[in-house]
């Protein structure tokens, strides 16, 4: 199971049919984890940019960015072993969802940053936890370790909501943005992704 502080803040559970499809899919799911895994490298770079002054949110993602680029390494290295070759894909809707939740103005705009990354990182976590103990060694045991430095992730984006929040009702705003990721998390997808709702039940169905 997902550490107690992760699910804390998602609103839905990741759907059955997800883990299923994931597990019948998983090198699909580890291409797009490999792409993942640099995007989230760079979202935390992109904020280390956008907010220069802040100096222990600076310094705490510049560490957290230099971790994301080790996880995106092993999980190239994982599908050597694993045979699985690299390709493109398009991005899927769960990122620009988010996105397009995001208020403009500053200070909101950090706050709302700040917890979408949260929500991201809580949602990794637990999709980690849900597949490790059904996938085979070694992506199974690879999985398990990733879900305690997510954990670790969310709770370091929580912490600096807090901080952003300068008299804002962040929790407030958190259930709010919460409302959006448990959407697209839980509805059906037609591009399967690591961050996506369930595939439709017919594409599911199929052998």
């Amino acid at each position: 199971m997902p550490t107690s502080a992760a699910p804390s803040i998602l609103l839905a559970p990741t759907p059955t049919t997800w883990v299923d499809a994931a597990v019948e899919h998983w090198r699909e799911l580890l291409v797009d984890h490999a792409n993942c895994e640099k995007k989230a490298a760079s979202s935390a770079m992109a904020l280390i940019f956008a907010y220069p002054e802040d100096r222990e949110l600076t310094s705490a993602l510049s560490r957290l960015a230099r971790e994301e680029l080790q996880h995106f390494e092993q999980v190239q290295a994982m599908m050597v072993t694993l045979d699985v070759p690299c390709m493109r894909q398009r991005p899927g809707r769960y990122a620009s969802g988010l996105r397009a939740a995001l208020r403009t103005a500053e200070p909101a705009r950090k706050l709302d940053l700040m917890l979408t990354g949260a929500l991201i990182e809580a949602r990794s976590c637990e999709r980690f936890a849900l597949l490790a103990p059904r996938l085979q060694a070694p992506l199974g045991n690879f999985y398990a370790r990733l879900q305690a430095a997510e954990a670790r992730h969310f709770e370091l984006y929580l912490q600096f909501a807090e901080r952003a929040a300068d008299g804002q009702n962040w929790k407030s705003r958190l259930h709010e943005l919460a409302i959006c990721e448990a959407e697209l998390a839980g509805s059906e997808d037609a591009d399967f992704r690591f961050h996506s709702g369930p595939p439709p039940q017919q594409q599911a169905r199929a052998p």
